[in-house]
């Protein structure tokens, strides 16, 4: 309906629920060269349902019947999205846990990180950022609970059990100097079998005049898709801070060929009002059954605990 010649407040709240909708379900329609505005809008994709009640809330006092009917479309939409994240059942059995963390090369209490890391009681710990430094901190903290250890650069597991086949795993991006090492690879030796576990740490991002700079994380997730796409093992976790959500395209390569979770929306950076996951649990040939956020430590990234299934 048009009033005067400018669209009515109907027009306006169909036209925006519309919109959001549309943008939740055809996100991957949204181009992503110049600016990278696709990986920016489904690295925040959830939040796109925040102006689901702001509308409903203006369609009440303008009153309008065709505005409130019309933010039933983006709900659903949202629902069919992300409502088994928010809504799944508590998990029910699974074989070991795994917490990931980005620990910050300049956290100010790396052995207060380290004990809330020891106290998830998680067979497996893999952190980023670590420092040579703070190495030995946390082996001081982690090495009786978790005697098994592989550090490569600046990330590290430590595991409650026996680590063999431990090697780097080069996801340098082109021009990258050789001391930038953030990728290993460790095999597990679990009660329920054998477990190929990366621990990695993509490239950052940046959101300036250009727009969402993601080139050389998209080219680090590429080659370490590609290492997984070769990897003979049956099941295998990457665990890391792939520096983006599992939603965003740049990191499809690598996403494709896992699983992610199917609950628990564990946002964990930044630490301090977490807005998205980018600390990730992923699987293939095993299933990751839930992933959730832990308190915040010293670090800007929070940590996760995922709990996996050995198939």
């Amino acid at each position: 309906m048009v009033v005067d010649g400018r669209p009515s407040w109907n027009a306006w709240l169909v036209g925006g629920a519309v919109g959001v909708a549309g943008l939740l379900a055809l996100h991957s329609a949204v181009p992503n060269g110049a600016g990278r505005l696709g990986s920016l809008l489904e690295t925040f994709l959830p939040w796109l349902g925040v102006a689901v009640p702001l509308l409903g809330c203006l369609a009440v006092l303008k009153r309008s019947v065709a505005g409130v009917l019309a933010c039933l479309v983006p709900v659903v939409v949202w629902l069919w999205m992300f409502g088994g994240l928010w809504f799944s059942s508590p998990p029910g059995s699974y074989d070991l846990t795994v917490v990931q963390h980005n620990v910050a090369d300049d956290n100010a209490d790396p052995a207060g990180t380290a004990r809330a890391l020891r106290a998830a009681r998680a067979e497996l710990v893999a952190v980023q950022e670590l420092t040579p430094t703070r190495r030995p901190v946390f082996d001081d903290v982690l090495g009786a609970s978790h005697p098994h250890r592989a550090v490569h650069g600046t990330v590290g597991l430590w595991s409650a059990w026996p680590l063999s086949d431990v090697r780097p795993v080069d996801i340098r991006p082109e021009d990258f100097p050789e001391s930038w090492q953030r990728g290993l690879r460790a095999t597990v030796s679990s009660p329920g079998g054998k477990l190929a576990v990366y621990v990695v740490h993509l490239p950052s991002v940046r959101l300036g005049p250009t727009g969402f700079a993601s080139a050389a994380r998209d080219e680090s997730a590429a080659l370490l898709g590609a290492r997984i796409a070769d990897d003979p093992a049956g099941r295998l976790l990457v665990v890391g801070d792939l520096n983006g959500t599992v939603r965003d395209r740049g990191l499809g390569p690598l996403t494709s060929l896992l699983d992610a979770p199917s609950s628990g929306f564990a946002f964990s950076w930044p630490a301090a009002l977490p807005v998205a996951r980018i600390d990730q649990v992923l699987g293939r040939g095993v299933e990751v059954t839930e992933v959730s956020a832990l308190d915040a430590t010293g670090s800007d990234h929070r940590p996760v605990l995922g709990r996996v299934l050995l198939r």
